[in-house]
């Protein structure tokens, strides 16, 4: 019989609904049986015959009960029954076995620094930028503002290509500060540069094709191409940057980082960067130019990009990370108009469109000067822990018994020692002492090359100083 419970808070159509439905499941009510006339079990519960009703309609709209005008309401014959515990199984379908995205991530959080697994009082991440509350007043005042000044239409289903106004924003920012002049057309909004390298393999290339990356160089750019079933042809990178005469003849895209190369920070020389683009022109490749932290260089201005010299076959990827922080989820692809249609239409079918909250408040950010502001500010503050890391480590002795490369722009330098050195067990016994430094070795597909990524971003003038020391203690010893 059914109950009617005066202490619980839910409708008493909604109780009633529940013990009806428990009793069909678990078999109380058999399939077939026939159900009390509403005004019969109305009187014995005590309740209005419209309560019933209710409950009887939301019965046979779910299928447990089936109708008709003689037969009345009975328990549906197609109910399921629920198999016993012994002869259930014991779990539900498994996953495929992924090797290569297990492999992959754990390789990522490896070359992050694996943050979880040990703390470090002075960690020279070369992956993060400077972040205050100053930024996070600003931000917060952009959200609020964004928030209340959007209208309705700014809730629909947007752009594929991103939000119009911050293409637009992004579009003067890349003719003033990058020498870049594109159609807003020519600019895709992104959640990050894998992201970005997602949605290029899946609409510019085909599976198999061969991509030539910088070794050493961006993991997450070999890892994304990777897994979309690409065959990675690693390229070697010296002093100059990368060694255009090692791309693999058949690459049908080479991904490099010019203006401060991934890993080693070295700038590619303008020889390189002619013969790069004369061979994307003969041989018909797309050039990926990653232009991560060129905004940030200590001797004159940002470097021209490739992507201003030859547009047809280079797509430059820019993102907020760097420049403003990682969390933002804000990134950006510009290149030919109609590559970036066909990227337009596989994010519009795989991702649809970006959150428009971050959009529209790094569009009010960048409107209202708080982005040039911020820009302006961090430069201050990255000059400063420049200075104080080159001075560290010249007078650690450390630029003297390795090789320093890197200085001259971005948020990291290279501190290399010969291919021989002991890198893990420096890197191991640096943490050990609350020091968190980066193997050069997590940046290599095939190279040997060996040292320590030191980024000097989120660290202070002091900790920039103390650290530095402590490593060369560490270093002069093994």
């Amino acid at each position: 019989m059914l109950q009617v419970k005066r202490k619980d808070k839910r409708p008493i159509w909604q109780q009633l609904l529940d013990q009806a439905i428990h009793n069909i499941t678990t078999g109380k009510w058999a399939p077939g049986e026939l159900l009390l006339p509403t005004r019969e079990l109305a009187a014995l519960i005590g309740v209005s015959r419209s309560t019933v009703q209710t409950v009887y309609e939301e019965l046979f709209s779910r299928g447990y009960t089936v109708t008709s005008r003689r037969g009345g309401t009975r328990v549906s014959d197609s109910i399921y029954k629920p198999d016993t515990k012994e002869d259930s199984p014991a779990q539900g379908p498994v996953p495929p076995r992924l090797p290569s995205l297990h492999a992959s991530i754990g390789q990522l959080h490896s070359w992050f620094g694996d943050k979880e697994q040990h703390y470090a009082a002075i960690d020279f991440s070369p992956h993060e930028p400077y972040l205050d509350e100053h930024f996070q007043k600003n931000w917060r005042h952009s959200f609020l503002k964004a928030s209340t000044a959007a209208d309705l239409d700014s809730w629909a289903y947007g752009d594929a290509y991103g939000f119009m106004p911050l293409r637009e924003q992004i579009q003067r920012y890349l003719s003033l500060e990058r020498g870049i002049h594109v159609d807003t057309e020519q600019i895709l909004l992104t959640s990050g540069a894998q992201h970005s390298l997602d949605l290029i393999a899946q609409a510019l290339l085909e599976e198999g094709s061969t991509v030539a990356v910088e070794d050493p160089g961006f993991p997450a750019a070999w890892m994304t191409m990777h897994y979309r079933r690409m065959q990675v042809a690693p390229v070697a990178v010296d002093e100059h940057g990368l060694c255009v005469e090692c791309i693999d003849p058949s690459a049908r895209l080479v991904f490099v980082t010019p203006s401060h190369q991934c890993a080693t920070g070295v700038i590619m020389a303008e020889p390189r960067r002619q013969q790069l683009l004369r061979q994307a022109s003969e041989r018909q490749f797309w050039i990926v130019e990653d232009d991560y932290d060129s905004e940030f260089r200590y001797r004159g201005d940002p470097l021209p990009t490739l992507f201003s010299q030859q547009q047809q076959n280079t797509l430059y990827m820019m993102s907020f990370s760097k420049m403003i922080a990682p969390g933002i989820r804000v990134s950006a692809v510009i290149g030919p108009q109609e590559a970036i249609r066909q990227m337009a239409l596989v994010q519009e079918l795989t991702y649809r469109q970006l959150p428009i909250m971050e959009q529209l408040t790094l569009t009010h950010f960048i409107e209202q000067g708080h982005f040039r502001r911020h820009m302006r500010r961090v430069r201050n503050v990255y000059r400063r822990r420049h200075a104080a890391m080159t001075k560290a480590l010249a007078a650690s002795g450390l630029s003297e018994r390795f090789t320093l490369s890197g200085a001259e722009t971005g948020l990291h330098m290279l501190l290399e020692a010969q291919p021989s050195y002991d890198e893990a067990t420096v890197t191991r016994l640096a943490l050990e002492q609350g020091i968190r430094i980066y193997p050069l070795s997590k940046y290599c597909l095939n190279s040997d090359r060996r040292g320590w990524v030191l980024g000097f971003a989120k660290v202070d003038e002091a900790e920039i100083e103390a650290g530095i020391m402590r490593l060369a203690q560490l270093l002069m010893h093994n």
